[in-house]
């Protein structure tokens, strides 16, 4: 059985709906961020992590195309060969390298930092991910998915943060963007994952 391991609230959130759309065992185990519980687990001390059997995965885009990889009848990963995989490989490191970093930026700034470091960034993040929302409009097309006509991996990441986004209050100003969005948000496994997190 699959443990993930993280603080409620966090990118464990991410993993939590990943599995719920696999529908495999799975135990949520509650673990402050750095922690010695997260840093057995990883030498950052952040979350989450997934243990798999020996096997420890951190990052919560990593944890997910691992666990794509594998359940490959789930159909929740690449397409076969080089090609397929670099297509999600793309995506996933545009959404956290890219779509993520100004909602990323602007909470390290309210929340995380020490106090004589925080600036106020609102106005730079506001214009960044104004950008990146333009982007990934052009980059979904008419597609429905990111990978196509199919849910995956990629779509739990970047639904993820469409979430964060509209919690803190980013404006994502796209029809496209938004129905895509809605659609990825509102399916049944997110709202599992969203019970089992708040236990």
């Amino acid at each position: 059985m699959y443990k993930a391991v993280g603080s409620p609230g966090s990118r464990v959130g991410r993993v939590l709906w990943m599995l719920e759309e696999l529908g495999v065992p799975y135990e949520f185990v509650k673990a402050d961020i750095r922690s010695p519980q997260m840093y057995a687990l990883n030498p950052s001390g952040k979350s989450p992590a997934l243990v798999d059997g020996d096997v420890v995965v951190t990052d919560s885009a990593a944890i997910c195309v691992y666990l794509a990889d594998r359940h490959p009848d789930k159909g929740m990963g690449s397409e076969p060969g080089c090609a397929g995989r670099a297509a999600m490989d793309s995506w996933m490191h545009y959404a956290q390298s890219e779509f993520e970093a100004p909602l990323w930026n602007k909470l390290r700034h309210r929340f995380i930092l020490p106090a004589e470091l925080r600036v106020d960034v609102g106005p730079a993040t506001a214009h960044d991910f104004r950008e990146e929302v333009q982007t990934l409009e052009r980059r979904l097309g008419d597609r429905q998915y990111a990978l196509g006509d199919r849910f995956s991996a990629v779509d739990v990441l970047l639904g993820d943060m469409g979430a964060w986004a509209r919690g803190g209050k980013f404006a994502i100003e796209s029809d496209n963007v938004n129905a895509y969005f809605d659609r990825v948000l509102s399916r049944p496994a997110r709202a599992r994952a969203q019970t089992v997190g708040a236990k």
